[in-house]
């Protein structure tokens, strides 16, 4: 009797543990199919994917390969499920590339709408450091929201000095790039010492204006001079009125103009958790979308960007 018993005991627990050591494996395929249609659903939606898809697949990875070692040192014996785990494990962990070399936010130019046709920010040459679709000429792409954001220079730059007169753009006027209503203006960040990453993760945009266009759209224009903002919020203003002057105030490295366009409001949804939309330039001597990027020689940062420079009145 007591044999029978130890053998329907036994029984139970081979068919508990059959469908225990399935879980680990159920589990990452659930959250694989989840986060496939998340990222397919495109929006918001999408955005949150974006950010899922390089958390929960990598911790999910680590804590099944660590079930499959313990129970293949425990055990001493390997069986289709753990084999099949082990490997989904290692797949899993595919994500964790994100976190060591960027990818653009997956976003296609041609069917992101509404896009936005302006005039550039600032009069005279400018240079573009960092603007277009590719990863290569624009950093900012691996960021939803400012997947076609633009850092707009005015020589001289990249001097390194810690001397803000010694930057082209500081100081220069920047003018509003079309028509429409300020739903942010905020002013009074101090302007950080140039030729360093300031880190300023506290205030990134820094002294901005936020414009809501008639698009239903909105253009951030960021990083601007302390005690230079010249709107206030709900001030309706007209294409190339001034706005501000270019400062060095925010998350930033030097001088320069800071300008994206997004879907949703920036003051309700946090920078980095919205949607980006496709930014053009008129009225100016070069491509509707010029390019950016730069290449380094030793320690000297040589700008490869295109040079525009508005003509309209």
């Amino acid at each position: 009797m007591e044999q029978l018993v130890l053998e329907e005991k036994k029984t139970k627990s081979s068919k508990i543990w059959n469908v225990i050591r399935w879980i680990p494996l159920g589990t990452m395929i659930l959250a694989a199919v989840v986060l496939l249609g998340m990222m397919l659903a495109g929006g918001m939606t999408r955005i949150s994917g974006w950010y899922l898809l390089q958390l929960i697949p990598p911790v999910l990875g680590i804590v099944s390969l660590i079930a499959v070692v313990i129970y293949a040192i425990v055990r001493r014996r390997r069986s289709k499920p753990i084999i099949v785990t082990g490997i989904a494990s290692l797949v899993s962990l595919l994500p964790l590339i994100l976190w060591f070399s960027p990818f653009a936010y997956p976003a296609s130019l041609e069917k992101m709408s509404p896009s936005a046709t302006i005039r550039l920010p600032a009069d005279g040459p400018i240079r573009v450091v960092w603007g277009g679709d590719s990863l290569k000429t624009n950093y900012h792409a691996i960021s939803p929201d400012q997947r076609w954001a633009y850092d707009l220079l005015i020589e001289p730059y990249f001097s390194g000095t810690p001397n803000l007169e010694d930057y082209g753009c500081y100081g220069v006027p920047v003018v509003a790039p079309i028509n429409g209503t300020v739903v942010s203006a905020h002013d009074g960040e101090p302007d950080e010492v140039p030729g360093v990453v300031s880190n300023n993760f506290t205030a990134p945009t820094g002294n901005h204006v936020m414009i809501l266009m008639d698009t239903g759209t909105y253009l951030v224009i960021a990083h601007l001079k302390n005690g230079s903002v010249a709107v206030k919020t709900g001030d309706v203003i007209e294409e190339g009125q001034m706005i501000g002057e270019c400062g060095n105030s925010g998350n930033t490295s030097e001088p320069h103009i800071h300008i994206h366009h997004q879907r949703q409001d920036p003051t309700v949804y946090e920078l980095n958790f919205a949607e980006g939309l496709p930014l053009y330039f008129r009225d100016h001597d070069g491509p509707p979308m010029p390019v950016g990027g730069v290449r380094m020689e030793g320690e000297t940062i040589i700008p490869l960007g295109d040079i525009v420079q508005h003509i309209g009145k």
